[in-house]
């Protein structure tokens, strides 16, 4: 193969298709932009940003207003290759000053969502701003303040235009997020997933690990699980297997083409539609089934009062932050659970198989032994 290199690098360049950015890398953007015009007087167009993983992209202004001691910076969002629901929309970022110690505060403009169900990575009433944006606006603020003699004490508004009515399209409604959009992104860019090219790519991900000789190979839902079995195993690039939500892709092409370790390492959410069967851990396409996860609590020691919660709760999430405060090792039977599934979908090829569970920090919150 004249391609020695594997990983999540060589599938997306496999697949052909065009990256794009997320709402969370278009909002730090238009942050950055309206902060230096507040303190400078010009708006940078284009501005560029440092992403979590070091990209460097600039990004076009489409929205420049200062006055009355404030300034508003918009962004276009270009998903890329992806058909994401919020391409082309236009993410608008306003920014005032505050007494100094204000730090920085999110708030949530017309068509950003608003937190009001337990169970996200984000307290009941704030902002539907995830905490990985959040902190890329923090440090770009800090950037910024640095530059031109700015304290950093902001208040931050992000908005998307027509954001309520695009959100109708989304599961935000149903999680309890009320009034828009959330703004999203772990690493600031739109992974595309064209369902054949990604399961194409997986193949590929597969045959190049099997040819370097590598005999532990990791799939991996995203790029914090990703992480994860890196610091657990020490694995090569290599080896990693960006999985995406393709689960049965992987077990399937393993299965014809064995390695002799499989570590399937993700969100909880996700691992638990495995647990219960999914191969698709799409959103649009299998949801969490909270009434299996209580089962699956009862089974672990939780009583008939916590497993009606369970049945009931708002996300996985909320489920599994029911069971940890209870004792009740939900993390751990969802793992065993996904284990038993990816061999059951395995047929007896000579695979072993472990599961890790992560939440979205990248904590480990169940795993399952290897079998």
């Amino acid at each position: 193969m004249s391609e020695a290199k594997g990983g999540r690098g060589a599938q997306l360049k496999h697949t052909g298709l065009r990256p794009g950015w997320t709402t969370g890398a278009c909002a730090t953007a238009a942050a950055t932009a309206a902060y230096t015009a507040l303190l400078s007087g010009d708006f940078p167009d284009p501005v560029t940003i440092t992403l979590p993983r070091g990209q460097t992209p600039a990004f076009a202004l489409a929205v420049e207003e200062l006055g009355d001691g404030r300034a508003t910076a918009g962004v276009v969002k270009d998903a890329g290759d992806d058909p994401d629901v919020t391409h082309g929309a236009l993410v608008r970022v306003s920014v005032r000053a505050l007494p100094p110690g204000s730090g920085v505060v999110f708030r949530a403009g017309p068509g950003v969502g608003t937190v009001t169900l337990p169970g996200l990575p984000l307290e009941v009433g704030e902002p539907a701003v995830n905490p990985v944006p959040r902190q890329m606006i923090r440090d770009h603020v800090a950037e910024v303040a640095a530059a031109h003699g700015g304290s950093g004490d902001v208040e931050v508004t992000v908005g998307v235009d027509h954001g309520e009515e695009i959100a109708r399209s989304t599961w935000n409604p149903r999680l309890g997020i009320l009034g828009g959009l959330s703004i999203l992104g772990t690493t600031g860019v739109v992974v595309p997933y064209s369902c054949s090219a990604w399961i194409d790519s997986i193949r590929r991900g597969v045959d190049v690990a099997r040819a370097a000789g590598q005999t532990h190979v990791a799939g991996c839902t995203g790029s914090t699980s990703e992480k994860t079995v890196v610091a657990e195993y020490g694995l090569p690039e290599i080896a990693l297997l960006d999985m995406g939500d393709f689960a049965g892709a992987v077990l399937k092409y393993v299965r014809r083409h064995p390695v002799d370790r499989l570590t399937v390492c993700g969100g909880f959410a996700k691992l638990s539609k495995l647990a219960a069967g999914h191969l698709d851990l799409h959103s649009g396409r299998s949801q969490v089934d909270k009434v299996y996860l209580a089962e699956l609590a009862r089974r672990g020691g939780a009583d008939e009062a916590l497993a009606a919660e369970i049945a009931v709760a708002n996300t996985g999430l909320a489920a599994l932050q029911l069971c940890q405060a209870r004792g009740v090792p939900l993390g751990e039977l969802v793992a065993v659970a996904a284990r038993d599934q990816a061999l059951s979908v395995l047929r007896g090829a000579p695979v072993a198989v472990d599961v890790i569970c992560v939440d979205r920090a990248g904590a480990v919150v169940g795993r399952s032994s290897v079998r």
